[in-house]
């Protein structure tokens, strides 16, 4: 290990700028597991579906990645919606969600995976913007814009979901559901289109983290899987349903994964970044910033 200070900073400033993007990716999970308690592991795959989009709106059109993310979020609204309708039917409503709900969204993204691969092959595919490939230097430091543009939307993406839970009716809503359902009904309020709203939030957000993915990296259809556990870890290690708390523990796990990248070797950053949750979790078994 050769350590050096210009590393250790540069270490850290990438560790944040991944850290918000990671934060933006688990977003969707901090409001279906974390708020609404529903395990929904094909988050992931609509992350890789939301990138196969805007590389083909991008490719054909010529529009910037998030702009095309951003026009098709209504789109994956309605799919979550949809998604979360078919859920509640068949399993939650039965009260056989715990494996059988698990398993409806393993297929899911089964399903997803292998669509992907059947039309787009496993090759990787990437897009094009002004933005990726300049990088800024600052003395030692280097900040690549096809991380920071990212980034800084992604920033943006969990301050907007902060406001639209704690500022409106909806979202106010939303945090009710998961705190007393009865209570909800006792005030005229359908729990169900709560969370069928909440679900499809949920599921916008995927569409936004796939563009920041292809922006950052080329994708192919597995790539998902290396983020169903980081995700869930992270919405745990913040506080089951705290956003802040998502973005905090996001940029901490990002930091640990810089810095042993850095100077041990990417192939131990895993293992260090879930003994840290570990750890954390030990001294604060609700996260944190849960309650």
């Amino acid at each position: 290990m050769i350590f050096s200070f210009d590393l250790l900073v540069d270490a850290i400033v990438s560790g944040i700028l991944i850290g918000a993007f990671y934060a933006a990716v688990t977003a969707g999970i901090t409001l279906s597991f974390g708020i609404l308690d529903v395990v929904n592991i094909a988050h992931p795959g609509f992350i890789i579906l939301g990138s196969y989009i805007v590389y083909i709106i991008s490719l054909n059109l010529g529009i910037d990645p998030i702009i095309a993310a951003i026009l098709v979020t209504p789109a994956f609204y309605v799919l979550g919606a949809a998604i979360y309708q078919v859920y509640y039917v068949s399993f939650e409503k039965r009260g056989q969600e715990s494996m059988r709900g698990l398993a409806f969204f393993f297929g899911i993204l089964f399903i997803t995976e292998v669509s992907l691969v059947l039309y787009f092959g496993v090759d990787y595919r990437y897009v094009e913007a002004r933005y990726i490939g300049p990088t800024w230097h600052f003395g030692f430091v280097d900040i690549p814009l096809r991380i920071l543009v990212p980034c800084l939307v992604s920033l943006l993406l969990i301050a907007a979901l902060q406001l639209v839970l704690t500022r409106t009716f909806i979202g106010r809503a939303i945090m009710a559901v998961a705190q007393d359902e009865l209570a909800l009904r006792l005030m005229a309020v359908d729990p169900i289109r709560i969370k069928r709203i909440a679900f499809g939030i949920s599921i916008a957000t995927a569409a936004l983290a796939g563009a920041f993915l292809i922006i950052i990296q080329p994708v192919e259809p597995s790539v998902g899987r290396e983020y169903i556990g980081r995700v869930f870890a992270i919405c745990v290690l913040g506080g089951m349903g705290s956003l802040p708390g998502t973005l905090v523990a996001a940029m901490l796990v990002g930091i640990v994964e810089s810095l042993t990248s850095t100077f041990y070797g990417p192939s131990w950053a895993p293992a260090v970044s879930f003994g840290f949750l570990l750890l954390t979790l030990a001294v604060r078994p609700a996260g944190l910033l849960g309650r």
